[in-house]
């Protein structure tokens, strides 16, 4: 049997959340290594394991893995969520990268000055019901 997949991240959701949508939706169990210290990102770093010398980082089938967007094609392609053709993939494609677009906008509003988090806040939310939300919903 295979060894289940490996996760490390930091402890939140960020960009390994969409990971672990993929895998729960193929129905692979997976263990998680939550980074809780500078110390073990840093082991990661001096190991080589972070290509870009950021998480996530997913270990599987001897390899490991970073890039979310590398990582999602993987998986989704090892498991057979990747669409029957390639314009399936293509439309699968579009929805993961407008996924990543919204996260994206929701992981910076921590760093926005503190003054403008609550309007900013405010136009995320606005635009991700405007403009990702009705597409996500259409049938």
């Amino acid at each position: 049997m295979a060894e289940k997949p490996r996760l490390y991240y930091f402890n939140g959701r960020g960009r390994m959340e969409s990971i672990r949508w993929l895998l729960a939706a193929a129905g692979v169990e997976f263990e998680e290594v939550i980074l809780e210290t500078r110390e073990q990102y840093l082991k990661l770093l001096e190991d080589g394991y972070l290509l870009f010398d950021q998480v996530p980082l997913v270990e599987m089938d001897g390899m490991k893995l970073t890039q979310t967007r590398a990582i999602l094609s993987y998986l989704a392609a090892k498991y057979n969520l990747y669409g029957k053709d390639l314009k399936e993939t293509a439309l699968i494609n579009m929805y993961v990268d407008g996924t990543l677009d919204l996260m994206m906008s929701i992981a910076l509003l921590p760093f926005k000055p503190s003054d403008q988090k609550q309007k900013e806040a405010e136009l995320v939310v606005e635009k991700a019901k405007s403009r990702y939300f009705s597409v996500f919903e259409k049938p």
